[in-house]
């Protein structure tokens, strides 16, 4: 099968390797669609501790079932389905008291020493893969995995009838987050970017403020609950000076490994602010499955650009700039094309 591989930090190559067979248990899938993620990026980049080279990148993926192995009944060559990508060990400390995510042997297809998806095929154990109810678009079912990380990133939330949410970041995981404020009970939903073509798309989803700036939104006292979802220091630094008295902050963009940044121990202690932080996924896949096929998202105006494989490097020039919205990789295409 063809397939993206990270042979080192900061290459790429398109190549032949061989295609996956089924063990026990196991389930080879067909791959429609894969996301590109900021994740990935660091994955490259040599950002990303767990990373383990060479690794087939991406984690965002839905397809069909092409093969099962012995064991799998309840799933069959050519059923819809979406993979999630997180293995964790089942045995460590973490795990044995329901915190799987943060495994000590925690691992991530397309991230950390297993194969992922941006390839023509990939293998998953059946426990990772979901079928999709009828109706669920194909390709856009490849946003069910951010959109797994955006609900567990909810589950840490205070979640009160009524709160203020300020959200750094108008990419897939702000816009994520801002369409799920109002069902946690969100009075208003403020979403900051430099991006007009992202804020524009904020406005479109509802949003009640979309600015380049809390200031231009400016609430007295600032919001309850303020989450990033940028990753950058600098405006972590700043989002955690939004938060009112008695709120919450929440770091749910994935930083790079050697970055750090300040803040006032005093504030947090004076002000009762609670801090949070919020990695992967935990017991949130199928409710993501559920919540997609119930249109928690407005799926179709995420997606904004759909490369081949062959294009994949065009694809990640179009993700770093930032242009558009999420960009996917579908194995099948000929030729890549501009959605909206």
């Amino acid at each position: 099968m063809r397939a993206i591989v990270f042979p080192e930090a900061g290459r790429f190559e398109l190549t032949e390797v061989p295609d996956p067979a089924p063990g026990p248990r196991e389930v080879v899938v067909e791959v429609a669609a894969v996301g590109i993620c900021g994740t990935d990026l660091h994955v490259l980049d040599g950002d990303f501790a767990p990373t383990v080279f060479p690794i087939i990148p991406g984690h965002e993926t839905s397809g069909i079932v092409r093969e099962v192995g012995e064991g799998v009944t309840d799933l069959a060559p050519g059923d819809r389905v979406s993979v999630d990508p997180t293995l964790t060990c089942g045995e460590c400390s973490f795990c044995a008291v329901g915190r799987a995510n943060l495994c000590e042997r925690w691992n991530g297809a397309g991230v950390g020493r297993t194969d992922g998806s941006t390839a023509e095929l990939m293998l998953a154990p059946v426990r990772n893969v979901h079928r999709l109810p009828d109706g669920v678009d194909l390709e856009l079912a490849a946003l069910i995995e951010p959109l797994s990380c955006a609900i567990h990133g909810f589950d840490l939330l205070p979640r009160r009838m009524g709160e203020h949410y300020l959200i750094f970041g108008a990419g897939t995981m702000g816009l994520m987050m801002a369409q799920l404020a109002p069902r946690a009970g969100a009075a208003s939903v403020t979403v900051v970017d430099l991006n007009p073509a992202r804020l524009e798309l904020a406005r479109h989803l509802g949003v009640d403020h979309a600015v380049t700036s809390p200031d231009e939104a400016a609430r007295p006292g600032g919001w309850d609950v303020v989450i990033d979802c940028t990753g950058v220091a600098p405006v972590i630094e700043d989002a955690i000076g939004r938060v009112r008295r008695g709120g919450t902050m929440q770091v749910f963009g994935v930083a790079d490994h050697d970055a750090r940044a300040g803040f006032s121990p005093f504030k947090v202690y004076n002000d009762e602010i609670s801090v949070v932080g919020s990695m992967a996924v935990l017991h949130s896949y199928g409710r993501a499955v559920e919540m997609f096929a119930a249109g928690a998202l407005a799926a179709a105006s995420m997606v904004s650009h759909a490369f081949s494989l062959d294009d994949y490097g065009e694809a990640l020039e179009t993700f770093r700039a930032g242009t558009g919205r999420k960009v996917q990789i579908r194995p099948g295409l000929t030729r890549s094309r501009q959605l909206i």
